[in-house]
């Protein structure tokens, strides 16, 4: 027997005209959780050993900055990973950014030059604080595919023999899995987990390290679920639809998470080999 979709409105609450989706709220939770937990990490010495560590305004300053790559980046990518065609026949349509449309990816980006590009202007390590980024983005993960599964989107594939499977009210009669908490678990909980633990065991004296976990972790995750998640309608399958074993075929989704593994797993062997330590830091060692 099928769960029911819990009818959720997506507006939160309305003041006025003005009305608040959780999707916003998601977004401000996330960023909130990231602010409170970087500010802690970054005044810990025992985490940073020789590199300088970034000051409370330095934290306050970073946020602003994540927020508009994040947004900025990931409605780049969805528009050019996901539905290129479509706005190119109606290009103001990209900047409708209240109907939806924002690809991970693309916002990961988008963070990472964000990230760099303060780190530089502050005279800070770009790595370090990109793995002091790698611990806290798995909150603003969790709360997202949250706010995904309210939203009744980004359903999972047809499941009508799961015990657990939902009906979502936009996607027909089917049952289907719920794949926006599964990643929400994966991609939020359990990765949240792992990188808290590495924090405190690694700290952030070799840079990249946690960023390169991060990376890794994430990949593997969404390749995860990817298996569960329906595939966006604008592009189906990439290829390998009929291949029983692939669950399907390769999506975009997992596409776009094969670089990203293998750029994690060069970034934790360079900074496990110390090629990524400052040569002052290294000489101090």
């Amino acid at each position: 027997m099928p769960l029911s979709f819990p009818l959720i409105d997506p507006i939160a609450f309305s003041i006025g005209p003005l009305a608040i989706r959780w999707y916003a709220l998601a977004y401000v939770a996330g960023l909130l959780g990231g602010w409170f937990y970087a500010k802690r990490l970054a005044a810990r010495a025992d985490l940073w050993g020789n590199l300088r560590q970034p000051k409370p305004i330095d934290v306050d300053d970073l946020i602003v900055w994540v927020a508009l790559g994040v947004v900025l980046g990931g409605r780049v990518g969805y528009v050019l990973f996901y539905n290129l065609g479509s706005y190119l026949s109606q290009p103001l349509e990209i900047f409708a950014v209240w109907r939806g449309g924002m690809s991970f990816h693309g916002g990961f980006l988008g963070a990472v030059l964000a990230i760099v590009l303060f780190a530089r202007s502050r005279g800070l390590n770009p790595l370090a604080i990109l793995d002091m980024a790698a611990v806290v983005t798995p909150i603003g993960l969790f709360f997202g595919r949250i706010a995904n599964f309210i939203n009744g989107e980004l359903w999972g594939r047809p499941a009508p023999d799961f015990p657990y499977a939902v009906v979502f009210p936009h996607a027909g009669p089917v049952p289907r899995h719920p794949s926006q908490l599964y990643e929400a678990f994966g991609e939020g909980l359990i990765l949240f987990i792992v990188m808290a633990f590495a924090a405190r065991r690694f700290g952030f004296r070799r840079p990249g390290l946690l960023g390169g976990i991060f990376v890794l972790g994430y990949a593997l995750a969404r390749i995860a679920a990817e298996f569960f998640r329906e595939p966006d309608a604008q592009l189906g399958f990439l290829f390998g639809s009929s291949v029983e074993a692939l669950g399907g075929g390769i999506t975009m989704g997992m596409l776009l998470s094969i670089p990203m593994a293998l750029v994690g797993v060069g970034a934790i062997v360079m900074a496990a080999r110390g090629l990524t330590r400052p040569r002052r830091a290294v000489e101090a060692a």
